[in-house]
């Protein structure tokens, strides 16, 4: 069983995740961007000795409000040589569950059985939204007759993105190539699509990190018409950012 650890936001020891803290400028000058990212420009200054209320964080950038009611993004870097009111320095911690449920990208490793053959999986995915992403894997099937490797494209839709122990549900095509391991009998590669469905579950651990389990079901589409199922069950771990 993997330890899942409780991470949120926090300023000093005493912060909680939901509540808006305040940090003191103590640099010459905060620079504020419009958007959680270096990409996008830079708008504001606060001065240093200001007061700004930090609203939420996102894959390394803080959301802040000035005591003038700007709104923008701070990078990691700047917010760390802040203030608490007390006159300590600011911390933050790396990751928090805001920022996995608002994750854009995400890859992995995922292994298991497809057909009662091991499977290997790698994958990538980008969130199209919130609740909705894209995603293509390749897996390596090593049977005991054949080996398969199979290119999948696919949606996913996760309806609770904000849990830590989120479902989620697949509907994706893809092309299976299978190779004959040498016999007797020489049996030519074959190719052939496939479309599947699938559920599973992902549960954040710590820092960038999430495990993910699944289970889809395959049907195959031969060019002899002669279609064929194939169900798969994997576990795997995730990076996100």
């Amino acid at each position: 069983m993997c330890l899942l650890l409780v991470n949120t936001v926090f300023v000093s020891a005493a912060i909680a995740a939901d509540e808006i803290a305040e940090v003191k400028v103590a640099d010459p000058y905060l620079e504020m961007h419009t958007g959680p990212g270096e990409g996008y420009p830079i708008f504001y200054v606060v001065d240093r000795d200001e007061f700004v209320e930090v609203l939420k964080s996102r894959a390394g950038w803080f959301k802040i409000r000035t005591q003038k009611g700007k709104i923008g993004w701070v990078n990691r870097v700047q917010m760390e040589k802040t203030l608490t009111p007390s006159g300590e320095n600011t911390e933050f911690a790396v990751v928090s569950l805001d920022e996995f449920s608002n994750r854009r990208w995400e890859i992995g490793a995922v292994g298991g059985v497809f057909n009662s053959a091991p499977v290997m999986t790698l994958y990538g995915g980008y969130a199209l939204m919130q609740q909705l992403s894209a995603e293509l894997s390749f897996s390596q099937v090593v049977g005991e007759f054949s080996s398969s490797q199979l290119l999948n494209i696919n949606l996913m839709a996760q309806p609770f993105h904000q849990w830590r122990y989120s479902p989620f549900f697949t509907l994706g095509l893809g092309q299976i190539k299978t190779t004959p391991k040498i016999t007797l009998i020489q049996v030519p590669d074959s190719t052939d699509f496939v479309a599947h469905v699938g559920f599973g579950v992902k549960a954040y651990l710590t820092r960038r990190f999430i495990l993910r389990a699944e289970f889809k079901n395959y049907v195959g589409f031969s060019s002899d018409d002669d279609n064929e199922e194939f169900q798969e069950w994997k576990a795997g771990f995730a990076f996100f950012f």
